[in-house]
């Protein structure tokens, strides 16, 4: 038997595959997505088609994973992070007319076993953060993060690895 923890009703999710032991706050919005074994979402998370988290993940509140979000397991999201799936997104074709789903090009993100996303992290798009690599919060991430780096600022840049100390 699967267990999954849903605090109320106040819960939107359609055509989402969950693993056993979930645990699934208020207000969250998730659809066409998969939430892996032992993960807790916070409440005010929306989880878009398409994207994936793994086991044992924390996702804290106000976060916003959209399409083509790959998270790892182990993964920490601090509150109010925000993943960008498009590089250049535009409500309109050059023609004026509104952007379909087809106009657009989705750019995949991939967050490795253990990496750790401080609160209020902008994630760009084409990203890979590396197994216990540490984002600063408020860090925006424009580019790939190595395995057990710790980045911070805007742009987000290396400060140290996870196995230094420091002094």
């Amino acid at each position: 038997m699967v267990k999954v923890t849903i605090d109320n009703d106040k819960q939107s999710l359609h055509n989402v595959r969950l693993g056993k032991d979930v645990k699934i706050f208020n207000f969250v919005n998730a659809y066409g997505c998969s939430i892996d074994d032992g993960t807790k979402v916070g409440t005010f998370v929306e989880i878009q088609k398409g994207a994936s988290i793994g086991k044992n993940c924390k996702i804290s509140s106000h976060t916003f994973i959209c399409e083509g979000v790959h998270i790892a397991d182990n993964v920490f999201v601090g509150h109010n992070v925000t993943f960008i799936n498009d590089k250049f997104p535009r409500a309109t074709n050059e023609d004026g007319s509104m952007q379909l789903e087809a106009d657009w090009n989705c750019v995949e993100t991939f967050v490795e076993d253990g990496a750790s996303i401080g609160s209020s992290a902008t994630i760009l798009c084409g990203i890979r953060i590396g197994r216990k690599a540490i984002i600063g919060a408020g860090s925006v991430v424009t580019r790939d993060v190595p395995e057990n780096a710790v980045v911070a600022g805007n742009p987000a840049k290396i400060i140290k690895y996870t196995h230094e100390v420091l002094v």
